[in-house]
């Protein structure tokens, strides 16, 4: 679902009859939806500043542990590092679409091209390295002697290119489509405009699709063959914490189908309801209730990617609690070197200690 959708959705006009505005040269019919408009000022400005804080602080840590403690210049560190960026591009926009939810948008024509492409390039990439991080571990646990060979930074570089450049194909048509315009009942929105009504569904439908196909079934079907294979191969070895890794694994995919496949129904369903031009004829709020729900749920995802590839880790948790034990020693470092100037206030040590 597109951030148009979206604002389009939240900045119904709220009347009792239906109403007919002028949509570059064209009249569009709205339908009333008082009840799901303000639904959605309420719900989705909380839930898009809470993600951006959660996001924020576990992407944040990742990154510092990865920069402090590890060597960037590996194959899984590198496709972590790339995903936290991704992550963090995604979430970085939602503090400005969340006070949009609630208002109205005032940061300006630019700004609202620049933040949303920048929304949507995370939001692809985030989905695309999560792919090939499943395929990177799939190639080193299923072919463990090709992998060896293979498994170097060129090729690396070479596929994290390749999503960029993927992701940022993807979101140009966002850049071109979004703009400014203002509302009688709504003050200035910012979504798809500029560009007669048939158009914008056009390009509308080629976005949703896009999402339900390119950036969640092809994904899906790759993560739950890859992590199937790896299953049948963990079983079928001596580990002796296979079964830990098991759970790991189907906790991964579970995150994955429950937070992503509601999201894409919904996108499904918008997109049949344009291409059979049910779109301004369908005045029930039930799917803008399920449309809400669904998408924070999707969005909540970027915020769990730290926990399950990185915290579960027994690596990135030794270093977490290296980092916590040095906070620690420096604060009873410091709470002694307090209590030691209270009674030897110049006393050299206690300075330089």
């Amino acid at each position: 679902m597109s951030l148009g959708d979206e604002a389009q959705m939240d900045n119904p006009l709220v009347t009792t009859t239906y109403t007919t505005i002028n949509y570059d040269d064209e009249l569009v019919t709205l339908c009333p939806k008082e009840n799901s408009h303000n639904f959605g000022a309420l719900v989705v400005p909380a839930f898009f500043y809470v993600v951006f804080i959660v996001s924020l602080v576990g992407n944040g840590l990742i990154l510092f542990l990865l920069l402090k403690f590890e060597n960037i210049k590996t194959v899984t560190n590198f496709f972590i590092l790339n995903l936290v960026f991704s992550d963090l591009l995604f979430t970085l926009p939602l503090p400005f679409w969340g006070y949009y939810h609630h208002d109205q948008w005032i940061f300006g024509k630019t700004s609202c091209k620049m933040l949303a492409s920048m929304f949507y390039i995370g939001f692809y990439s985030s989905i695309l390295f999560l792919t090939v991080m499943t395929v990177d571990r799939y190639m080193a646990v299923v072919h463990a002697i090709y992998a060896t060979r293979t498994r170097k930074m060129l090729y690396v570089y070479i596929v994290t290119g390749l999503v960029w450049v993927i992701s940022f194909f993807s979101a140009i048509p966002k850049f071109i489509l979004y703009g400014t315009r203002e509302n009688v009942f709504y003050g200035i929105l910012c979504e798809e405009t500029g560009f007669i009504i048939d158009k914008i569904n056009n390009w509308k439908l080629v976005g949703f699709y896009q999402q339900v196909v390119m950036f969640f079934l092809v994904p899906l079907f790759i993560i739950l063959y890859c992590y199937t294979l790896i299953v049948v191969k963990l079983n079928s070895t001596k580990m002796h914490n296979k079964d830990r890794a098991i759970k790991l694994i189907f906790l991964i995919l579970l995150a994955f189908f429950v937070c992503w496949t509601p999201y894409n129904i919904i996108i499904f369903i918008r997109a049949r309801q344009i291409s059979t031009d049910l779109w301004e004829d369908n005045c029930s709020e039930t799917i803008d209730y399920a449309f809400f729900i669904c998408r924070n749920i999707a969005y909540f995802h970027c915020c769990i990617n730290p926990f399950f590839y990185t915290f579960v880790g027994t690596k990135f948790r030794k270093h977490l609690s290296q980092m916590m034990g040095r906070w620690v020693m420096c604060g009873t470092r410091y709470r002694q070197s307090s209590l030691s100037s209270r009674t030897s206030e110049y006393s050299p040590q206690t300075i330089y200690e």
